[in-house]
């Protein structure tokens, strides 16, 4: 039988935000890798709505190259045949290889049989430069800005369109990895009096997003004893200033932290995020509010997000025993509950015909290493076949990578995203994480983009550059499958 649970449904924040303000939705800050449209059009970009049209015509690369911009001008000589040098493009200098689906005009490109297949070429080679209409795009590859508009996140300041449907409802989801807001980052928040302070300097950045979710490892309450001693860990109920500053939907309560001070505790937990006007998932006091789903409507379209815990301490929850919506594996738990893996699956399923977009967060692995153990890869692929679109983990501390299970959706499971907040500043990789950035089309997804940052001395992460990015994205990078193994 399905769960007893009626899913809430709440609307994202920063669609709550733009309904609740004159000045609409929060926009991204100075760091962010897809800056938002100017206020007014340069006088080479025309505006409005592509959908009269057909479909905005994009222009897609490797994900190694950037996602540079390019004058109208140069994309039109691009569609006649009349750029064959990537230097054109703004990018490093080679002979480009120029390839079209078969219904865009560009006589100067290679024509394949599908708009799929020029997305799977362009994805394989750094040499490719792809023409699709917008709709055939994936994560699997990257988009070119085109008059300073993004053919995704802009479809109707773009210049370029092709035969074809119009573009669907933009929908952002941002996902973090753990945050613990207890023991000396409480402590510090305490002391200056500010409990937003850890995330304060990325909270602009989140809250732009639609729908942002993030790993909570705490309680909210201490009614009951510690069960990990000193790895106890349990904040205070004023951290809703900084969760609410950074536009938090959704809290992941699916972890070896929920039931740090005992099971009273984890039901006040629980209650309290939802009091906060958060939406908690993966813990409850029994089994059927555990496996309970959060939908956050974004304008008629239904982000789903289911968790999961693989890793205990926590206890799993039962017909009427508060805990964690438990699926026992190695290396913690295992071996395999293959019953509580069927029933998650079956939950899955059951989601995914009420949602557009399917997120489903595990608590799993190992700590402290980059590598993912063989059963999340295997417990992830059967993930996305039962309907997730991302399956994104937690637990290890470091970032692992990406596993691409079904390219022409662009679902795919990401290991672990690494700590968001957090004092482990006892060695480097525990202070290091990527955001997870999503962009979708109604219920399809489009870009996924994963910014790197590093944990300063005051606990809050903040994005970095550079030679220091790339430090934080190596390991990431090696441990993905191709071709998020190129940036």
């Amino acid at each position: 039988m399905g769960p007893s649970w009626r899913p809430v449904v709440v609307l994202g924040s920063a669609l709550l935000a733009a309904a609740c303000t004159v000045a609409g939705p929060p926009t991204r800050d100075g760091q962010s890798s897809a800056p938002p449209a100017p206020a007014s059009a340069p006088p080479d970009r025309p505006t409005g709505s592509p959908s009269a049209a057909g479909a905005p015509l994009a222009l897609v690369v490797h994900r190694s190259r950037p996602a540079r911009n390019v004058p109208v001008r140069t994309a039109r000589s691009v569609l006649s045949g009349g750029v064959d040098d990537w230097g054109d493009l703004r990018q490093e200098p080679g002979r480009l290889r120029l390839l079209a689906g078969p219904r865009v005009p560009a006589p100067g490109a290679l024509r394949l049989t599908s708009d799929a297949a020029v997305v799977a070429a362009v994805a394989a080679d750094p040499r490719a430069l792809g023409l699709v209409p917008a709709g055939a795009v994936t994560p699997s590859v990257r988009v070119l800005r085109v008059g300073r508009a993004d053919p995704l996140r802009e479809p109707g300041d773009y210049p370029l369109t092709t035969p074809g449907a119009g573009p669907g409802r933009v929908v952002t989801v941002t996902v973090v990895g753990d945050v613990m807001l207890g023991r000396r980052v409480g402590a510090a928040m305490a002391a200056s009096g500010d409990f937003a302070a850890p995330l304060r300097p990325m909270a602009q950045r989140l809250a732009a997003a639609d729908v942002t979710i993030a790993n909570f490892e705490a309680t909210l309450s201490r009614d009951g004893a510690p069960t990990q001693g000193g790895d106890s860990f349990a904040a205070d109920p004023r951290v809703v200033e900084g969760l609410r500053l950074a536009g938090v939907d959704v809290l992941s309560l699916a972890n070896n932290h929920v039931g740090d001070w005992g099971s009273r505790a984890l039901v006040r937990t629980v209650r309290a995020v939802r009091e906060m006007g958060l939406q908690p998932v993966g813990a409850g006091r029994s089994l059927a509010q555990a496996r309970r789903p959060a939908i956050v409507d974004v304008g008629g379209v239904r982000v789903g997000v289911l968790a999961t815990d693989s890793i205990g301490e926590s206890p799993a929850a039962g017909r009427d025993r508060p805990g964690t919506n438990r699926i026992d594996m190695p290396p913690r738990t295992g071996p395999l509950d293959r019953a509580a893996l069927r029933r998650v699956l079956g939950d899955i399923e059951r989601i995914r015909r009420d949602v557009d977009l399917l997120l489903v967060l595990p608590h799993w692995g190992t700590q402290y290493t980059h590598v993912a153990e063989p059963v999340q890869r295997r417990v992830g692929r059967a993930m996305v076949g039962a309907g997730a679109d991302l399956v994104v983990g937690g637990h290890p501390h470091w970032v692992q990578g990406v596993q691409v299970v079904d390219p022409e959706r662009g679902a795919m499971v990401v290991h672990s995203l690494g700590n968001f907040v957090f004092d482990m500043d006892f060695m480097r990789r525990t202070q290091e994480g990527v955001i997870l950035e999503a962009l979708a089309w109604d219920g399809d997804l489009k870009a996924i983009e994963f910014v790197p940052y590093v944990i300063g001395a005051d606990f809050a992460p903040r994005v970095v550059r550079g030679m220091r990015a790339a430090a934080v994205l190596e390991p990431f990078l090696e441990t993905s499958d191709a071709p998020f193994d190129a940036g």
